[in-house]
């Protein structure tokens, strides 16, 4: 409601269909529907599609660090449409996203040759690291070479903007959410297999390398036309399945998946409010605040899981120990010692003796 409402001129909240309805006819009607609802529908939908990305690319890797920016998802995608700007190339509206659909491509592709195609989830996350910092260091590159006025609109869209995006914005965005809503239904019940580990998965009749690289190419299908349409707004990937699993902690990667996708859309949409108002009548790039409220936000509410997980562990622990018996039984519990001729000189027990570790360990004490 303040994404519309907010702004010169303000349009109260009892207003708002009103204005809408007028059209052209007013000065908040034209405001409205050609600047602000465009600008609502483009955070709504870009925030889903990272949220959802996000999500994905943390559970396939099963890391919550796992986020477009550190496999070089987005800075593929901002480089392949950087690049035709500083090089003064002529490109439709309609092919942006397919530049950066390649780029995104390009970046994650050479993150898994990288690691091997995907052979470990840890490999993946540190060559993806590298990776984004090469194509980063490319974009630079690409900034020193353009004039002023360039550098100005690219320095922006790297940040990520929503400032004077139209309807024709959202529409080249749609069709990809579109295309890409089938591929997260058969996507979600995988990931939740994929979150038992490598060998687990493949027990289970799932192929691990090769689920991961689909995930992969599902997040840059989701990632890519949201950097050419706005560029990349950032750790909306990482902030989102955080929130997603803190309030619904006992659910599985399903319900994660639309949950992430809501939360993601709600932290864009909100970010954008400061974006326009904070220093009006300049506009701040979305991606500023996504990055500079997202991060300190996701680390709080992983460390608050981490706090959680500990305190069920140790509570575990405690009500395993007392379902043992009494104090008096505790000795009863323990293992009793092998013989002496159970062990030879080197303190190993028989091959067939279940009490090796146990008496390896006497052993160790009586030396000390």
């Amino acid at each position: 409601m303040g994404s519309l409402s907010l702004g010169t001129p303000y349009v109260p909240p009892h207003r708002l269909v009103g204005a809408a309805l007028d059209g052209e006819a007013t000065l908040a009607g034209i405001v409205l529907t050609e600047l602000r609802l465009p600008r609502l529908a483009l955070a709504l939908a870009a925030g889903a599609c990272l949220g959802a990305a996000g999500l994905v690319l943390q559970e396939a890797l099963r890391n919550p660090l796992a986020v477009p920016e550190m496999l070089g998802v987005s800075s593929g995608a901002a480089l392949g449409v950087a690049a035709p700007l500083v090089l003064t190339l002529s490109v439709p509206l309609a092919v942006q996203p397919l530049l950066a659909i390649g780029g995104a491509a390009l970046g994650g592709g050479l993150t898994l040759l990288a690691a091997g195609l995907g052979r470990s989830p840890s490999a993946v996350l540190l060559t993806g690291a590298a990776v984004a910092a090469a194509l980063q260091a490319a974009l630079l590159v690409l900034m020193v070479m353009a004039d002023q006025l360039d550098l100005q609109l690219i320095y922006r869209y790297l940040l990520g903007s929503l400032s004077a995006r139209t309807w024709d914005d959202v529409a080249g965005l749609w069709p990809w959410l579109l295309a890409a809503v089938p591929a997260l239904v058969l996507c979600a019940p995988v990931l939740s297999v994929m979150r038992l580990g490598d060998e687990d998965a493949e027990a289970l009749g799932v192929r691990a390398r090769r689920a991961r690289l689909v995930a992969l190419a599902v997040a840059v299908v989701l990632i890519a036309p949201v950097t050419a349409a706005c560029g990349p707004v950032a750790w909306v990937g990482f902030l989102a399945p955080h929130l997603a699993r803190r309030f619904l902690p006992g659910a599985g990667a399903v319900r994660w998946l639309s949950w992430s996708a809501a939360w993601g859309a709600v932290v864009v949409t909100v970010a954008d409010v400061p974006a326009r108002l904070a220093l009006a009548p300049v506009e701040t790039p979305a991606g500023a605040w996504t990055a500079l409220l997202g991060v300190p936000a996701g680390v709080a509410l992983m460390r608050s899981g981490d706090g959680r997980t500990r305190r069920g562990r140790s509570g575990g622990a405690a009500s395993g120990a007392a379902s043992v018996g009494p104090p008096g039984d505790a000795q009863d519990a323990l293992p009793a010692r092998p013989p002496a001729g159970g062990r030879n000189g080197s303190g190993a027990g028989a091959p067939g003796d279940g009490s090796v570790v146990a008496g390896g360990a006497a052993d160790g004490e009586e030396a000390r």
